[in-house]
C-alpha cells in the first residue's frame, strides 16, 4: 500500500494549549501528511529535529518555507451574520435603531435566489483568505440565502437561518408554521451542519423556540441565539416575555431561554454583557456557552455597538466555556485578528488584567473548536488533527522571544487600519489545501 505523501511547512509556529500556554517554535517544522483536503499534521518539530528524523525525505518539491512568518491553526468565529456583510461599516447607533435602519433592509434583499448566490460566493472566499475555517453562522429567515451558505462554506461551520415571527418587519417575518416546516426541513437535509437560530427572544415566541429546540436536540444539532447584548433589549424581552403563558414569573433574560428550551451543551448565546449572578450558574448548570464579540461591542467610535465589555473573568469562575467571534455586521471586521486585538486592548483600557494576546488566540482557535464539537481534529496542531493553518507576516523576529511578544508585534501595527487584518495573512491551509490569499 502507498503511504500518505508528507509536506513540510517551515516557519515560526505558534501552537496554543490554553489561555495562558502557547508553544513558541522559531524556524519550527509542521508536518503534513495526506491528500490536500484531508490532510492531517503527523508532527511538529524544530528544523533541525525534523530534518534528523525525516532525512532523505525533505525535499524542496514538498517543502515550503515561509521564512520567519508565524504559522498558527486555523481561526474559528462563533457569532457572525453572512448576511450582514453589506452594513458592517455603516454607521451604528443602537442596537435596535441599527437593526431597523440598516440591518433589516440589507437581509430582506437575500429573497431573490440570484443576489443570495452572487453574494455567498465571494463572501466566504473572502472569509477563508482571511483566515477563517469553522464556526456558527447566522442566516437570513430564507430557504434561498441559507442553501447559498450551505453550498459555499468551507470548513466546519454549523448554519442556520434566523426566524422571526413577531416584532419584525413584514418583510422578514414569517408564520410559526413557516419557520418550524424550515426547521424540520433543514434538519432532514443538512443535519448537524445546521443550527436552530431564533434570531433573538424579542422575535421569537416561546412555543416556536420549544418545538424548534425539540427538533435540533433530537438531531443532535447547535441551537444559537442573542443574549443580554443590551440594555434596552433584556428590558424589552422581559416586558414581552412576563405576557406569555408558564412565563409570568421569569426574573431575568437567562431564564426565558431555560424555559423555552434553548440552553445547553450544544447551546451558543451571543454576547451575555449583562448577565447577574443567577444567570451565570443557570448557564453553568446547562453547560451553555458564551460567544463574546468585542469588536461588535465595542464603543460607537471604534465601530462597534456600545454594548459593554463581557466579562471574562466572571465566565471562568462561574465555570462556563467561551469562545470569540466577530458578529459581522455589527462587528466591522471580517478577520478574527481584529477580533484578538479589540478583545486585549478594550480589556486593557478598562483596567482588566490578565487578557492577553495568547489568550485571544487560543478563544479564537482551539476554544472555539472544542466549543462546536470539532476540537478532537481542529484547534492547535497536536498530532493526528486537521493541517489546517494560516501563515501570517511578521516585520522581523529581533527581541522576541515568546508567543505573546510574536502576536502583538503582527496584530498592533495595524490597530489604526483594520481593513488589513482581512489581507494580512499570506496563505491559508484548509485540511492541506492551500488557499493562497497573496503571493
Amino acid at each position: 500500500m502507498k503511504s500518505n505523501p508528507l509536506r513540510f511547512y517551515i516557519g515560526t509556529l505558534l501552537n496554543p494549549k490554553s489561555d495562558e500556554e502557547c508553544v513558541f517554535l522559531p524556524r519550527g517544522v509542521l508536518v503534513v501528511s495526506g491528500k490536500p483536503g484531508e490532510a492531517k499534521i503527523d508532527a511538529i518539530l524544530s528544523e533541525a529535529s525534523a530534518r534528523k528524523r525525516y532525512a532523505g525525505t525533505i525535499r524542496p518539491s514538498n517543502t515550503t518555507d515561509f521564512g520567519n512568518a508565524l504559522i498558527v491553526p486555523g481561526f474559528f468565529d462563533l457569532h457572525f451574520h453572512w448576511v450582514q456583510d453589506e452594513v458592517r461599516t455603516l454607521p451604528k447607533d443602537s442596537l435596535l435603531q441599527w437593526l431597523e435602519k440598516y440591518t433589516f433592509p440589507a437581509e430582506a434583499r437575500f429573497v431573490d435566489p440570484a443576489y443570495a448566490k452572487a453574494k455567498a460566493k465571494p463572501f466566504f472566499k473572502r472569509l477563508l483568505q482571511a483566515g477563517t475555517v469553522g464556526g456558527a453562522v447566522y442566516s437570513s429567515i430564507h430557504e434561498c440565502a441559507l442553501r447559498s451558505a450551505m453550498s459555499e462554506a468551507r470548513g466546519d461551520f454549523v448554519i442556520g437561518n434566523v426566524l422571526m415571527n413577531m416584532n419584525s418587519p413584514s418583510a422578514l417575518t414569517q408564520t410559526e408554521k413557516e419557520s418550524l416546516g424550515l426547521t424540520r426541513k433543514f434538519i432532514q437535509k443538512y443535519g448537524q451542519r445546521f443550527a436552530f437560530t431564533p434570531r433573538f427572544a424579542i422575535t421569537t415566541p416561546p412555543q416556536v423556540m420549544k418545538e424548534g429546540a425539540r427538533m435540533a436536540d433530537q438531531a443532535g444539532c447547535f441551537k444559537q441565539t442573542h443574549l443580554s447584548e443590551n440594555l434596552d433589549e433584556i428590558q424589552f424581552t422581559l416586558s414581552l416575555f412576563k405576557k406569555f403563558a408558564g412565563l409570568e414569573g421569569v426574573k431575568n433574560y437567562t431564564e426565558v431561554y431555560q424555559k423555552s428550551g434553548m440552553l445547553g451543551p450544544k447551546s451558543l448565546m451571543a454576547h451575555g454583557i449583562h448577565l447577574s449572578e443567577a444567570e451565570w450558574k443557570i448557564l453553568s448548570k446547562t453547560r451553555t456557552s458564551i460567544v463574546h464579540c468585542p469588536t461588535s461591542n465595542a464603543p460607537i467610535e471604534e465601530q462597534g455597538l456600545g454594548s459593554g465589555l463581557f466579562d471574562f473573568k466572571k465566565a471562568q469562575r462561574a465555570k462556563v466555556r467561551w469562545a470569540l467571534g466577530s458578529d459581522i455586521g455589527g462587528g466591522p471586521i471580517l478577520s478574527m485578528l481584529d477580533v484578538m486585538r479589540s478583545f486585549v486592548q478594550q480589556n486593557r483600557k478598562s483596567g482588566q488584567r490578565g487578557a492577553s494576546y495568547v489568550q485571544a488566540l487560543y478563544r479564537a482557535t482551539g476554544a472555539g473548536a472544542s466549543i462546536l464539537g470539532v476540537g478532537d481534529r481542529a484547534g492547535n496542531f497536536r498530532k493526528g488533527k486537521d493541517a489546517s493553518f494560516v501563515v501570517l507576516e511578521i516585520p522581523s523576529l529581533k527581541g522576541i522571544q515568546s508567543a505573546e511578544q510574536a502576536l502583538a508585534a503582527v496584530i498592533e501595527p495595524l490597530s489604526k487600519k483594520r481593513d488589513a487584518y482581512d489581507l494580512l495573512p499570506r496563505a491559508v491551509s484548509l485540511r492541506g489545501r492551500l488557499s493562497w490569499n497573496r503571493p
